[in-house]
């Protein structure tokens, strides 16, 4: 089936490195549009060659664009650059507050120029006494109460994942569709802001709620006291684990049943889905010792047979050779700068049946400089003389 392309004919002009900025391009090129990443010569972004937990930063986030090396600290470069963004219908930085204008690249300074640029911002804070802040995912992560609830009671742990970097550059993105959209109906385009700090206080939303509706703020998650009478993780007589969970009262006794626990379904004292999570100190060991007689395979065959709510506990590189993402269309195939071939996830949803992406592989750093100059209107001769000057910078 074709990748959907519904913003086909937009082009944007990126100015972005790690997460939060990637994350609204690939999007953005993934959903069809013409993405052209601005890095600097000669080498390209410094995401590229991240090491450690940062190593598949690029490979995750960085498909789908054409790539343009250029100094900008030189007038030629400046140049080239401006007549690039005169074209574009958006442009996305994450750079720090100020950086952009002072290369003449600021939205004021753009929308004089080009009043239907819309014009895209992914920075640490929304305007507001903490905006000149150097944030990072972990950052916001620890003062926003995402690591309070995710770790242990006074041990404060980050998630799994830059999932505010991510959450973030997807928010970038909503407003730069809503921008666009408004751009449809009045002509101009719009300055687009996204904070990583704003993101997770959304996240934070259901917990702020809580403590106003309870007047008591919540344990971390590690801790919590659960909502449900079955939702959690049980060993498998094969030594795995899965998670299981059984949440309403028709699923009970069908539960109940299917694993030998026929006096838990009749007890008067475990009739309501309150009266089975006030009694878990005495339901949930029984419920362990019962499912502890299945093997992994076996109980989740059980599980999915009977239509409850259950998962292995997966690793990251388990995702590889997960059949659904595999039948799906949920790995965009894609070949890295070394020629290796890997397969990484597709924006979460579909259209029409069709899922996104596949919109082009990690390119070389400034591999389309010399394509991207000529249509701008410069001559081979003028290319060639940036390139021998470093001001066009052509990796491989």
């Amino acid at each position: 089936m074709t990748s959907p392309t519904p913003l086909r004919g937009i082009r944007v002009v990126e100015f972005t490195h790690m997460v939060m900025g990637p994350t609204a391009g690939m999007a953005l090129a993934d959903l069809g549009a013409e993405v052209v990443k601005v890095e600097p010569a000669p080498a390209g972004d410094t995401t590229r060659r991240l090491t450690g937990s940062g190593t598949g930063f690029y490979a995750a986030f960085g498909r789908g664009r054409r790539s343009l090396c250029v100094d900008m600290k030189t007038p030629e470069g400046r140049a080239l650059v401006q007549r690039l963004v005169g074209r574009a219908d958006v442009v996305i930085e994450n750079f720090r507050p100020g950086a952009m204008a002072k290369l003449g690249l600021g939205y004021a300074q753009l929308s004089a120029a080009n009043p239907r640029i819309v014009y895209c911002s992914c920075k640490g804070f929304l305007p507001g006494p903490y905006e000149h802040r150097t944030a990072l995912d972990e950052v916001v992560q620890m003062m926003g109460g995402l690591a309070y609830m995710t770790g242990l009671e006074g041990r404060p742990l980050r998630a799994g994942s830059s999932v505010i970097d991510i959450m973030g550059g997807l928010s970038a993105v909503i407003g730069i569709l809503a921008a666009l959209r408004e751009r449809d109906a009045t002509g101009r385009g719009g300055e687009v802001q996204a904070g990583l700090f704003e993101t997770v206080a959304l996240l934070m939303a259901q917990h702020m709620a809580q403590t106003r509706i309870t007047g008591t703020p919540p344990r971390p998650m590690s801790v919590r006291t659960p909502a449900w009478p079955v939702y959690d993780i049980f060993d498998t007589a094969d030594g795995g684990q899965v998670f299981v969970g059984v949440v309403t009262d028709t699923q009970w006794p069908a539960f109940c049943e299917a694993f030998g626990l026929d006096d838990l379904a009749t007890d008067p004292t475990l009739a309501t889905k309150q009266q089975r999570v006030e009694a878990r100190d005495r339901t949930i060991p029984r419920v362990a010792a019962a499912l502890g007689n299945w093997t992994k395979p076996d109980l989740m065959a059980k599980c999915e047979a009977l239509g409850l709510p259950f998962a292995p506990i997966g690793k990251p590189a388990e995702l590889f050779d997960d059949p659904h993402l595999n039948g799906s269309g949920g790995l965009v195939p894609l070949t890295l700068p070394d020629g290796r071939d890997i397969a990484l996830p597709a924006l979460p949803v579909a259209l029409d049946g069709a899922r996104p992406g596949g919109a082009g592989d990690l390119r070389p750093p400034g591999a389309d400089g010399p394509a991207i100059a000529a249509e701008l209107g410069y001559s081979e001769g003028e290319i060639a003389a940036m390139r021998e000057a470093g001001v066009l910078a052509v990796g491989g």
